[in-house]
């Protein structure tokens, strides 16, 4: 048994602005397990600027994973515990080794079922962000998440208040995510017109780490917290226990390449059971390569919220897979195991 590796850079169709910035790329690396004739890929999703494992010693660890990939994946995941997007790579790697693409059968891979989404709506200017919502409004989605706290509250508020005027709650939901954008007596305050216009939840509203902030903002805010960036970088049991007993909040929002792939996801699925938080997935701009390990890890956990998996369609160069978008659904439309163009990959496969 042999690794290779290689650095793949996606470009994005139209710069995704949020705010810590706009993004034009995404870097990704991605790990080929050879044993004999079969070939197993995976996908290290690390995100600039916030993975937990963006540090100098990244691509330094990945080689030492190759060249050690003998040692297997149980050894090899603990070994990269603090890489938890290499963690999710070896997952993927082992799992397309044994079952190619199809790493969890069901109803989903099988072309019988969908999976629900939200459309994102990225930062921008007024008018951009006007088209974009135009845009996932005709592609039939009824969920979609705004992304607040850069070009001004009043502006946002406004875009927010034209759907809400349009749309009732049944007919759509709508969140928001902040990106811990908002110091705590905003937050509250702009929850108020959120609750009045039935938004479902804000993503981490207040920057991570303030955890007792974060846990005033669960009292006094009058939506629903969602906790996405609190999670990053919370590798042992008990620190991902103390802080969901800290902060409390409604929801939890799962990347798997943050947060050490199928079996960090699953830990944290767990703990929050316990509380009685709920949760939902996204992907972390993966490639299709990894957005296909999150969706049908997704499926088999039966959450009927839509999940943030919209993402496929952003990049000029992404690895062309069996998925598409239509009407709010993500949709396996050609066979799952064959439907492939690895082309940009065959320097280590």
């Amino acid at each position: 048994m042999k690794a290779k590796y290689t650095n793949y850079v996606l470009n994005f169709k139209i710069p995704g602005g949020t705010s810590r910035g706009v993004l034009t790329t995404k870097e990704s690396f991605f790990i080929a397990i050879h044993d004999m004739e079969k070939v197993g890929l995976g996908e290290v999703g690390v995100l600039r600027g916030l993975s937990f494992d963006d540090v100098p010693e990244l691509e330094t660890q990945i080689a030492w994973t190759c060249e050690n990939i003998h040692l297997g994946l149980d050894e090899l995941y603990q070994a990269n515990q603090q890489f938890p997007s290499i963690q999710f790579a070896l997952e993927q790697a082992f799992s397309h080794l044994e079952n190619g693409f199809e790493h969890f059968p069901s109803a989903f891979t099988q072309r019988q079922s969908h999976q629900p989404i939200n459309g994102l709506i990225w930062m921008g200017d007024l008018a951009f962000m006007r088209d974009q919502v135009a845009k996932r409004l005709d592609e039939g989605f009824t969920t979609l998440k705004m992304k607040v706290g850069a070009i001004g509250w009043e502006e946002e508020k406004s875009i927010l208040s034209a759907l809400r005027k349009e749309f009732s709650e049944d007919q759509l939901e709508l969140r928001v995510d902040a990106n811990g954008a908002f110091e705590l007596e905003e937050a509250v305050e702009i929850s108020k017109y959120l609750r009045d216009i039935s938004v479902h939840s804000m993503e981490q509203p207040i920057k991570a780490g303030r955890n007792e902030e974060l846990a005033k903002a669960v009292e006094q805010m009058h939506i629903s917290v969602a906790l996405d960036e609190s999670l990053i970088g919370m590798i042992e049991h008990k620190q991902k226990k103390e802080l969901l007993e800290t902060i409390r909040p409604q929801y939890i929002i799962l990347k798997p390449s943050f947060i050490g792939g199928w079996k960090g996801a699953d830990e944290w699925i767990e703990l929050a059971a316990e509380r009685d938080i709920q949760w939902w997935a996204t992907s972390a701009l993966e490639s299709n390569v990894g957005l296909n390990a999150i969706a049908q890890w997704t499926f088999t956990k039966s959450n009927s919220i839509p999940q943030g998996l919209g993402t496929g369609s952003l990049f000029t160069n992404n690895i062309e897979g069996p998925y598409n978008v239509e009407g709010g659904l993500l949709k396996v439309k050609k066979d799952i195991l064959t439907d492939w163009d690895l082309s940009s990959l065959k320097s280590i496969l």
